[in-house]
């Protein structure tokens, strides 16, 4: 081996409509500045494209999966999940990525961690970053997860097998209940000395929900065309600095760090008729609403899953800010984003009154697969 580089085992997952470098965790440097140096420069950084790696200049393509065995009793596996940045240099532990999840099962089976179980394995992963439980049942055949099925999700083109996932043990991960503010829904008072409504949950990852027309959006955008509007984004990154502080991620708003990815700020609108990102027609009777998902300042190609997760479970909240949106009353929760539609189940328990809200189910379907395995080298740190 090259003195001047070191190699590191890598598998190249896709789950859902993310792609992230998996790695186990007995392969990589203790945690702390090697680690993080490692996998920055296996993804490509510092260059905000990473021609130099393997990541693809992208958030959905800039992710960390790390894998270990279970460190609490009631797990079969942990799973650490990390978001390269894209206009900074770090990454950012603070949230789970709840494509991602999907393909921790896939991947565990490959390792030899978990050892399937035909037809179907039941899985609990253990999120370090929001210290919670995900469910997955995952197909299996001959050892090995299923890839081939007809399950479709928007943005990934064919079809794959169905691995559902329940993320009700994520509700209050990061701030210890689903209403962190305590109230459905309240007023942020930006410095232009507007107040614009908003309904803050803390499902999957903290979200903060604002209707598109508070923020001089329709709701039908494209990412491109919210991306490039440097005004509404400047309004969107006061309302998520002053919602962080709120529910005590920062102690100060204006020292807010620019690279924390949390809290997704979601703008949503009332259903309507809208072109994809791949030319497709959405009509406004195969959605509840319209969705757009803000996070790091840019709008996510798709809908981020456990963004969808905080979606449907704020959705279930009756007076909530995406709850005043849908068309009916219905378990499936579903999501009109920039490349189609993402179905959510939310089903709420039956629970006293004044009680807080608790799930039975808080999930979705999603396909993953391996694309590559081998070795990712990185230059050796000066």
């Amino acid at each position: 081996m090259c003195a001047e580089q070191i190699g590191y085992k890598c598998t190249i997952m896709r789950g859902g409509t993310s792609r992230a470098l998996f790695f186990l965790e007995k392969d990589l440097p203790p945690k702390g500045p090697e680690r993080d140096y490692v996998l920055q420069r296996a993804m490509g950084k510092p260059d905000k494209f990473e021609i130099d790696g393997l990541g693809g200049g992208q958030l959905g393509t800039s992710k960390i999966a790390i894998i270990g065995p279970p460190s609490i009793p009631d797990a079969d596996i942990d799973y650490t999940f990390g978001q390269v940045l894209i206009d900074h240099q770090g990454i950012d532990y603070q949230g789970n990525c709840g494509n991602i999840s999907a393909a921790v099962g896939p991947f565990a089976f490959e390792a030899g961690l978990v050892k399937p179980v035909m037809p179907e394995t039941a899985l609990r992963i253990y999120n370090t970053n929001t210290k919670s439980i995900i469910l997955a049942r995952v197909p299996t055949e001959g050892g090995h997860a299923r890839i081939k099925g007809d399950y479709v999700i928007a943005g990934i083109p064919g079809s794959g097998a169905e691995i559902a996932l329940d993320f009700r043990h994520t509700v209050g991960a990061k701030t210890g209940k689903l209403l962190p503010t305590g109230k459905v829904s309240e007023e942020i008072r930006l410095e232009s000395g507007k107040s614009v409504v908003v309904s803050i949950c803390d499902a999957g990852n903290p979200c903060v929900f604002v209707r598109a027309e508070q923020v001089g959006f329709s709701g039908k955008e494209l990412p491109p065309e919210i991306d490039k509007n440097a005004v509404a984004l400047k309004v969107i990154s006061e309302i998520k600095d002053k919602t962080a502080e709120r529910i005590g991620l920062v102690n100060n708003w204006r020292a807010a760090d620019p690279k924390s990815f949390l809290p997704f700020v979601a703008v949503v609108a009332t259903s309507a008729d809208y072109t994809t990102s791949n030319g497709e027609q959405v009509a406004a009777s195969a959605i509840e609403f319209l969705s757009r998902l803000v996070i790091l300042n840019g709008c996510h190609p798709a809908y981020a899953g456990t963004g969808a997760i905080c979606t449907a479970a704020c959705a279930s909240i009756p007076g909530s800010v995406p709850n005043k949106l849908l068309r009916s009353s219905t378990e499936i929760i579903r999501i009109g984003h920039p490349k189609g539609v993402m179905p959510v189940r939310s089903v709420v328990k039956e629970t006293p009154k004044g009680s807080a809200y608790e799930f039975s189910f808080l999930g979705f379907s999603r396909t993953a697969r391996k694309i590559m395995d081998g070795q990712v080298y990185v230059p050796s740190a000066d």
